[in-house]
């Protein structure tokens, strides 16, 4: 078993966040909008070896869903549940395929960031989510923090952190098991290794 280190900085006043994206579901192998499944067995396979150590002290979250909690564990990780980490709500389109449903409405999801004819959540919802909480306090205690969560928070967190347009939302590609990494100390950065 692989046993990854976070890089762990000593410059004072930086604060780190280390996102990490759920396993493979059957929701996301099929190109389906999600409800809340487990990962599959190749999703847990694939896990298996990237088992994560956290610095001593870093705050450990997850979204509330069952993929994310799953694939913390997997990483070895004893992750709290965060509210604000929850997947994108696809209202009444959870569980269904974009093909089976108008054309015209998938459209719109795809290039009108306020949409939400499905009943859940517009993207701008989940940017007002994301902003809110990347703006919260984290305390001296906890400088680095560890958040397992969906591949639609990763992108949220991306355009919110790069204060990128809310309509290159969908132009972030964030793998199943993806890792991003950004520092904040009077503005968010992205790290890539």
């Amino acid at each position: 078993m692989t046993v990854r280190r976070f890089y762990a900085s000593t410059v004072p006043g930086v604060r780190k966040l280390d996102l990490i994206s759920h396993g493979v579901t059957e929701a996301s192998r099929a190109a389906r909008f999600p409800a809340d499944e487990p990962l599959t067995p190749a999703g847990r396979a694939a896990l298996a070896d990237r088992a994560v150590e956290p610095p001593a002290g870093a705050r450990i979250v997850a979204g509330p869903e069952r993929r994310t909690r799953e694939t913390a564990r997997l990483l070895g990780l004893d992750a709290a549940p965060l509210s604000r980490l929850r997947d994108l709500d696809a209202g009444a389109w959870r569980g269904t395929e974009p093909a089976s449903l108008p054309p015209e409405e998938v459209g719109r999801w795809l290039t009108e960031p306020g949409y939400r004819g499905h009943g859940g959540e517009s993207v701008l919802d989940l940017l007002d989510r994301v902003r809110a909480w990347l703006g919260e306090p984290a305390g001296d205690e906890a400088p680095h923090t560890i958040a397992v969560t969906h591949p639609a928070v990763i992108r949220a967190v991306l355009v919110v952190a790069l204060a990128a347009a809310p309509e290159s939302f969908w132009r972030f590609d964030v793998a199943p098991g993806a890792r991003v990494r950004l520092h904040h100390r009077t503005a968010w950065t992205l790290r890539l290794n």
